[in-house]
């Protein structure tokens, strides 16, 4: 339970710094960013494939390449949208891809779901509601964009349970990398930002921070406490609001957090009873 506590908040902070460092180098674009943020990454997926000699293209071709082309368009327009949006905010309204990935899932993979797990998405909704009504920094275009983001990483909580375990968690993550490396670097060509100095470092840095971030996720809810430790996946909204004021001076109204809070509440409810 300690070392899973652990590895979640080691995972919250590694997220929150990637988020931070997005908002920071948004002037460069969501394909360059798209871009940087998969290369940084490729060199841990490869390395592990290479070394523990599994098969890189994976037994199901097509939904591996699905997973990606629906894992590079959610974060592309989450990337987006940090440049309308204060960062905290963009993040907790991403979080709501569990309300997508259930109504697709209803659709798609034909799965039930309980009266009461619908009373648990209304709350949640009505925070996204809360913080799109009481903070005056939200913009319009940007809510678009990441609500329309956590409605692709829905999809591709769909499609990884279509995957099952019939292809390696890294094999999956290796193709989102692939073909995110491909998509940024096509856009990149259209709207390429020479960077500068240290910018070069904080974009590659963007891979390593977000390969750990999943690492220690992952780690955490490989351990028998998933059922305890989940609400703790949330804490990355709470530490990147706090960054996000002292480092570009954001503010949000009190019913704005008010709506973020709803939103976890809502969500994390909706996993425990799941769990249940």
């Amino acid at each position: 339970m300690k070392n899973a506590i652990y590895f979640m908040l080691l995972s919250a902070v590694s997220f929150t710094a990637m988020n931070i460092m997005v908002k920071y180098l948004s002037h460069f674009g969501g394909g360059q960013l798209v871009f940087f943020r998969a290369f940084g990454s490729l060199f841990f997926t490869m390395s592990y494939l290479l070394w523990h000699k599994i098969p890189i293209l994976g037994n199901q071709i097509s939904l591996l390449i699905l997973r990606g082309l629906a894992g590079v368009t959610s974060m592309g327009l989450f990337f987006m949208s940090i440049a309308y949006l204060p960062i905290g905010s963009a993040v907790s309204l991403r979080y709501t891809a569990p309300i997508f990935a259930t109504i697709l899932a209803v659709f798609f993979l034909k799965q039930r779901v309980k009266s009461v797990q619908w009373l648990f998405f209304f709350i949640a909704f009505m925070g996204v509601v809360m913080i799109k009504g009481f903070d005056t920094n939200m913009n319009t275009l940007g809510l678009i964009l990441v609500l329309t983001s956590a409605v692709f990483s829905g999809m591709v909580y769909v499609l990884i349970n279509k995957i099952g375990n019939r292809d390696h968690p890294v094999i999956i993550v290796n193709y989102f990398m692939w073909i995110s490396v491909i998509v940024g670097g096509v856009f990149s060509i259209f709207h390429w930002t020479m960077p500068v100095g240290v910018e070069w470092v904080l974009l590659l840095s963007l891979g390593v921070f977000g390969y750990f971030g999943q690492l220690f996720m992952t780690k955490a809810f490989q351990s028998q406490a998933t059922h305890s430790i989940v609400s703790l996946k949330y804490v990355e909204v709470v530490f990147t609001m706090f960054a996000s004021v002292f480092w570009f001076t954001d503010s949000y109204p009190f019913l704005s957090l008010i709506g973020a809070v709803l939103v976890i509440i809502g969500l994390t409810l909706n996993v425990w009873y799941r769990h249940d």
